[in-house]
């Protein structure tokens, strides 16, 4: 029987602005209640960016720290926080490590094009990731082209990327304007995955533009998860704009439900990602 399908919301990201949508949460508050509605609606997981004053992309512990207790304080302690590392050309590998090192989160996701830019990088990344793996973190690896698959596999087989309570994420496209997604996207992603360096790791998958929620779905039929939220699409599968992440969410669930894919509890999706399923 296939997994249930876990839904992480990404509510807002590092490059969104009220500007862009006036639901889009800034502060610990807004994001707290929206991790509240998004768990109602069947999320299991949040994907969490902070802003600064000027809601600019920060890895401020202190910010961190806030909005990790809003959503506790909301949501509470079953959803599991997910926090980035996404350096947006302003924080380099040391940095990204030095933050979560100090902020000791459940769970963090770092893009393999930022841990691993270049050969000298390895070493100091890999005994990074030996370390999170043994504090019992979930490693989110991110992942934007088959390239990334094949290189992370290679990483893997390589012994500098351990494989306890890691996963990936398969990016659609780009941060770009118009940018659409389609499932077609998918294919070589899969194509690389399930290759002879196949992993048993659970995946996700996120996406832009209308064909959001037929991309996501699309991965949970064919066992994947699903992240969904602002951060990458505010359009409803008819073209329309989405009221808030909450929508997105229940939107997704409604879905998947409608042809026979389970909803992951939070409970479920921790046993995923920890390796006890």
């Amino acid at each position: 029987m296939a997994f249930p399908l876990v839904i992480t919301v990404a509510p807002n990201g590092a490059r969104r602005t009220k500007a862009d949508h006036p639901a889009l949460p800034i502060d610990p508050r807004e994001i707290g209640l929206e991790a509240a509605r998004c768990r109602e609606a069947g999320a299991a997981m949040i994907h969490l960016h902070v802003r600064d004053a000027e809601q600019r992309h920060t890895l401020d512990l202190d910010r961190y720290r806030a909005a990790l207790a809003a959503v506790r304080r909301e949501a509470g302690p079953e959803m599991i926080c997910q926090v980035t590392t996404e350096a947006v050309g302003i924080y380099s590998p040391a940095e990204q490590m030095a933050t979560m090192r100090a902020l000791k989160p459940e769970a963090f996701s770092v893009a393999l094009r930022e841990l691993f830019a270049e050969p000298e990088d390895e070493g100091a990344a890999a005994a990074f990731l030996v370390e999170q793996a043994r504090a019992g973190v979930m490693v989110q690896h991110i992942l934007y082209d088959a390239g990334d698959v094949t290189r992370f596999q290679g990483l893997v087989a390589r012994g500098l990327i351990p494989l306890e309570r890691a996963s990936v994420l398969f990016v659609l496209g780009r941060y770009a304007v118009g940018q659409r997604s389609d499932p077609a996207d998918l294919l070589p992603f899969l194509s690389a995955w399930n290759s002879e360096h196949h992993l048993d790791l659970p995946w996700a998958l996120c996406a832009f533009g209308p064909r959001e929620a037929a991309c996501l779905v699309t991965a949970g039929a064919l066992g994947g998860h699903a992240r969904v939220g602002f951060e990458n699409n505010l359009w409803r599968p008819d073209g329309s704009l989405a009221p808030d992440n909450a929508a997105q969410v229940a939107g997704l669930a409604a879905l998947a439900r409608a042809i026979g894919i389970a909803v992951a509890t939070p409970a479920e999706a921790r046993a995923l990602y920890v390796g006890e399923a």
